[in-house]
């Protein structure tokens, strides 16, 4: 291992004030970051998934933001690849980089690699998310509790993202979901150093809201027009743009939609949280803490 080389990865829920942080570190570091969020790589996304600024990302060079198409099948396999060839590339000017995202299995496949899942037929793929789409998440519990019950027990049972993934593999191969995880921890040849952002519940349930509010100002409805044709795409089945759909069907108001865009944002950042907590490994820093600390 290269004691030299080390990666620094600030993780918390959503509106916790991650991009700020690693910005501040990239300054200090005069290094560059890498993005683990899974959708903001998504270049037809802007306001939705709260992509740092422009100006943030002139003044810093960030890996996995607008890399892909929102027609690429991008998860966290590509991730692991990707995010280790930014890290090599960095580390040859620089003996610190910075990673910051919320999406936990991507910062876990990059961290301990990724058991190999099997290749699934898009066809497979589409009709689950059309199926959940039109009959909810009470169809897909169903459907995994049904079909994989061993999951099913240890599931993340109100993430459709982890849902769909295992129903999607348990239909094509007929095998569990977990068959195919084998937790051999990958090996990297690098430091890593993860450190969470704390934050009161209040404080970041106020976050929340401001930013909802903000992405709505700022024309998250028009944005969520242009990409209506693409609504049923798995880049779409997002915090967001879900309820801006309904909107735009006129199954709901818009002050419905927003109410429900800041009430699954504050559940989606409370599935973020478990799922770190989970991680011992993770020092948890208020913000302030984290840019005084001698952690780092």
């Amino acid at each position: 291992m290269n004691k030299q080389q080390t990666v620094i990865i600030i993780v918390g829920p959503t509106a916790s004030g991650k991009t700020d942080i690693s910005l501040q570190l990239a300054a200090r570091f005069n290094t560059s970051i890498i993005s683990a969020d899974s959708r903001q790589c998504y270049k037809e996304l802007d306001i939705g998934v709260a992509k740092p600024s422009h100006q943030a990302l002139q003044s810093v060079k960030h890996y996995f933001i607008n890399s892909h198409s929102i027609h690429d099948n991008v998860n966290a396999q590509v991730f692991e690849e990707y995010a280790l060839h930014a890290v090599t590339e960095i580390f040859k000017q620089n003996d610190t980089a910075i990673m910051v995202g919320g999406t936990g299995m991507y910062i876990k496949a990059f961290c301990e690699g990724l058991d190999a899942m099997p290749e699934i037929d898009s066809a497979i793929r589409n009709s689950i998310i059309q199926e959940y789409n039109e009959k909810g998440l009470g169809w897909l519990q169903q459907q995994v509790q049904q079909k994989d019950p061993v999951f099913w027990q240890q599931a993340e049972q109100k993430n459709p993202q982890r849902l769909m993934r295992a129903l999607e593999v348990v239909t094509a191969t007929g095998k569990s979901i977990n068959d195919f995880r084998k937790k051999n921890k990958a090996q990297r040849n690098f430091n890593i150093q993860k450190i969470g952002i704390s934050l009161p519940q209040q404080q970041l349930h106020s976050n929340i809201e401001n930013r909802v509010d903000v992405m709505i100002a700022e024309g998250l409805v028009d944005e969520a027009r242009s990409l209506y044709a693409c609504k049923n795409i798995n880049a779409l089945q997002t915090v967001g743009y879900k309820e801006i759909f309904k909107f735009l069907d006129e199954k709901i108001s818009l002050k419905d939609a927003i109410g429900q865009i800041k009430q699954n944002t504050k559940q989606y950042a409370k599935r973020q949280l478990t799922w770190f907590k989970k991680d011992k490994q993770i020092n948890w820093l208020l913000s302030a803490e984290i840019l005084s600390t001698n952690l780092i």
